[in-house]
């Protein structure tokens, strides 16, 4: 492969605007996923909503995004990937007022899934736009930077959350609990307002960048396509890329002339079929790592490994500052060590790490001991259950003296839909009783239920009694025990940053060929989407009745098929244009 010559200014500076609007854009899906977190505890204290609706609330993202993921390759196809990145970024803004100035459970909805629709847009558009419009030099980079301000809006969510929890904390200490509850109102809108100027930002980005030239060239658009290449490639480049994008659409025109339909070919072509299921298999293996579950229950995992409270709150914190840092390498090594290179590092620390926790784990939990039969005892007439943990319940429960502290987990169902109560110690003098009612297992509208549990039955939910279906109690681990956790959690963090998660944008984008790559990479991240839902409904009930440790192996195991997948099938794209990869799955 010869080295290209060094651009001029002029589009040097263009392609790093280029990167910091797609930047923002994963900002903005970064953003989208981490803010609630931290603004749900003062939006549940303040807005007097029950746990069904604010659950529906946090899952009123996913809603949106699939709807938006469905439709986003035949939009971007439609609209151009300019005009729709633009319109993402404007549903962005808009959402954030009507969240931030609610006074009511359906604004915040309403506000929630235009978020989604808004990140389900991105996730499918702008790499689609980068993968497009991006030198093969440069491509990983520029997807990288995508993924790494992706990490860097969890980051900022977590931190911001932080910054409040601190001043809600300080407020308390005043003792007047008029003026708690009014900053907590404050606070969670005040969450959402300072995520607005980066939407803006990309608005404005968004329309001042060039039109994809691969979209503008398959439109008809030769001499707008040649425009939109210069400004970001020398003479020379523009023009080997105009001869590569003709010979291609020759190519396709001649094969529909001579085989019939080119719809049937779409679809059942080697170069079609092969890259577009090795983009369903990263992805569904993406989420197979265990990913969404080691970040989203990530404080409950460490305060079950021994650690205590606030520093089980804090590994979320450290946990979002590893994958931003770790991001950056990736992002500096996907264009010199190649994608392959990265996939299969990445994915094989992966599995260490995963293997390491479930073993530390796994001497912790084989003393755990399940009271579900005394905890379903408690149950009241109600169905409703009220529980306060300290060490004489812990003994009562056990049947034996004990002064070790333990921590409880009940997890619990109503009809099909199970749900668990936070991981409590009987040495936290601050703990509140745990409380479980209909109301917080139960979705309150059958499409909340359907994204919770797509096989369950509302009705029958609704009139179920209370199941306890585990009450596990388990001896306290030491400090040390914990950390090692925690250690095993930021090395996994480590090797998905750096492998997983700068790549899979990259595969997804590179590998679809051009005809195919707007609605296969639709229909593959709904694939990645249901995948993620699948482990989310199933993480629970799977903890509770086999441990930590089962979870840890089951995602070690479904990670070897990933860097099987990477190691052996997946071809290395470092350094090629789009049209030489469809070419290389052609066969030519």
């Amino acid at each position: 492969m010869t080295s290209t010559p060094p651009l001029p200014p002029a589009q040097t500076r263009y392609n790093r605007f280029l990167l910091l609007v797609a930047g923002l854009g994963g900002l903005l899906y970064g953003v989208d996923v981490g803010i609630i977190a931290g603004a749900l505890p003062y939006l549940e204290a303040t807005s007097g909503l029950n746990a069904g609706q604010l659950s529906f609330i946090v899952a009123a993202v996913l809603l949106g995004s699939v709807i938006s993921t469905l439709f986003a390759g035949l939009l971007a196809d439609l609209m151009g990937r300019k005009l729709l990145m633009a319109v993402s970024g404007v549903l962005f803004v808009v959402s954030i007022p009507v969240i931030a100035l609610s006074h009511g459970y359906g604004p915040l909805v309403l506000g929630r899934l235009l978020q989604g629709v808004s990140a389900g847009f991105i996730g499918v558009v702008v790499p689609l736009y980068l993968a497009e419009c991006l030198d093969a030099s440069s491509r990983g980079k520029g997807t990288g930077i995508f993924q790494w301000l992706l990490t860097l809006g969890i980051m900022a969510a977590a931190f911001i959350g932080l910054y409040f929890s601190h001043s809600v904390s300080e407020v308390a200490k005043l003792g007047d609990a008029a003026k708690l509850l009014a900053f907590k109102d404050h606070a969670w809108r005040s969450i959402f307002w300072v995520s607005l100027p980066p939407g803006i930002l990309f608005v404005v980005g968004s329309f001042m960048v060039s039109e994809s030239p691969r979209w503008l060239f398959r439109k008809s658009r030769a001499e707008a396509a040649r425009a939109a290449l210069l400004r970001s490639r020398s003479e020379e480049q523009a023009a080997v890329e105009m001869k590569e994008m003709e010979a291609t659409i020759t190519a396709e025109k001649a094969k529909s002339a001579a085989g019939g339909e080119t719809r049937r070919e779409s679809l059942w072509h080697r170069k079609y079929v092969i890259p577009f299921v090795l983009a369903c298999v990263i992805l569904a293996c993406n989420q197979t790592t265990g990913i969404n579950s080691i970040i989203g229950y990530n404080p409950t995992i460490l305060l079950q490994a021994g650690l205590s409270d606030e520093w089980a709150h804090g590994g979320y914190v450290i946990l979002t500052m590893v994958n931003f840092l770790t991001t950056m390498a990736g992002v500096a090594l996907v264009d010199r060590k190649g994608r392959k290179f990265l996939l299969s590092l990445g994915t094989g620390g992966i599995i260490a790490s995963l293997l390491c926790a479930g073993f530390v784990f796994r001497n912790t939990e084989s003393q755990r001991v399940d009271c579900q039969k005394a905890v379903q005892e408690m149950v009241t007439t109600n169905q409703n259950l009220s529980l306060t943990f300290d060490g004489a319940t812990a003994a009562r429960l056990l049947r034996a003296g004990t002064k070790d502290p333990m921590t409880l987990v009940i997890i619990y169902s109503y009809g099909d839909f199970h749900a668990a109560t936070p991981a409590i110690r009987s040495d936290d003098p601050a703990a509140k009783p745990i409380e479980i009612k209909r109301g917080d297992c139960v979705p309150d509208t059958k499409v909340a239920a359907f994204f919770s549990n797509p096989f369950a039955s509302l009705d029958a939910a609704q009139a179920a009694p209370l199941h306890i279906d585990n009450a596990l109690i388990t001896p306290v681990p030491s400090s040390g025990n914990g950390w090692l956790v925690a250690i095993c959690l930021f090395v996994f963090m480590a090797f998905f940053a750096v492998g997983p998660g700068v790549c899979v944008w990259l595969a997804l984008s590179e590998l679809m060929p051009t005809r195919i790559r707007s609605n296969g990479m639709s229909i593959a991240l709904l694939i990645n989407q249901a995948v993620s839902t699948t482990i989310a409904a199933v993480f629970l009930p799977t903890v509770g009745k086999y441990g930590y440790s089962t979870m840890f192996f089951l995602f070690a195991a479904c990670t070897v098929v990933y860097f099987i997948t990477a190691a052996f099938f997946l071809p290395e794209t470092k350094g090629k244009t789009l049209e030489e990869i469809e070419a290389h799955f052609e066969g030519s």
